[in-house]
C-alpha cells in the first residue's frame, strides 16, 4: 500500500522542537514530490486565561511573519514550495482543525514533541498530544 503524502502540514512556533518538525517535513515532501503548509498558531486565551497582569504574549504578529518566512527559506534551499499561514486561536485545537479540514487536503502532520509552553509535559508536549489524539490525518511527532 502506498500512502501519498503530498501535502504535509508543519506548525510552528519558533521553538528548536517545532523546527525539527519542519526539517523532517522538509525531508519527506522531497521524497514525494509534496508540498509543506507551515501553519503558525497565535495562542490566544480564553476570556478566564487572563492573568491578573494582563496576557503575555510572545507570539507577536511581527514573530509569526518571521517564522514563516525563516520557514519558506528553509524550505526553498532543499528544493521545497512553502505554504505560510497563521492563524490566531488555541493551537492544538487549530492545528488539528486545519489538518481535519478537507479543503485543505492535508496527508500528513509533523510536529515537534515540545514547544514554547513553559509548562515541561512528562513525555509529550500538550499540542502536539492533543494534535495526535484529535486529527483524523496521520501524525509524526519529531523529538
Amino acid at each position: 500500500m502506498v500512502i501519498k503524502t503530498k501535502k504535509i502540514l508543519a506548525p510552528l512556533d519558533g521553538s528548536k522542537n517545532s523546527i525539527r518538525g519542519l526539517d523532517m517535513a522538509i525531508h519527506i515532501a522531497r521524497q514525494s514530490q509534496g508540498t509543506v503548509t507551515a501553519l503558525a498558531v497565535k495562542s490566544v486565551p480564553g476570556i478566564y486565561a487572563i492573568h491578573p497582569l494582563g496576557f503575555l504574549d510572545f507570539n507577536s504578529t511581527s514573530e509569526m511573519k518571521k517564522i514563516l518566512s525563516d520557514a519558506k527559506l528553509r524550505a526553498a534551499k532543499k528544493g521545497i514550495k512553502l505554504i505560510g499561514k497563521s492563524i490566531s486561536g488555541d493551537p492544538g485545537y487549530d492545528i488539528a482543525r486545519f489538518a481535519n479540514n478537507s479543503k485543505n487536503g492535508i496527508d500528513l502532520v509533523v510536529i515537534g514533541a515540545r514547544g514554547r509552553s513553559s509548562a515541561k509535559e512528562i513525555f509529550l508536549g500538550s499540542v502536539s498530544n492533543y494534535v495526535l489524539h484529535k486529527s483524523k490525518k496521520p501524525v509524526l511527532i519529531v523529538k
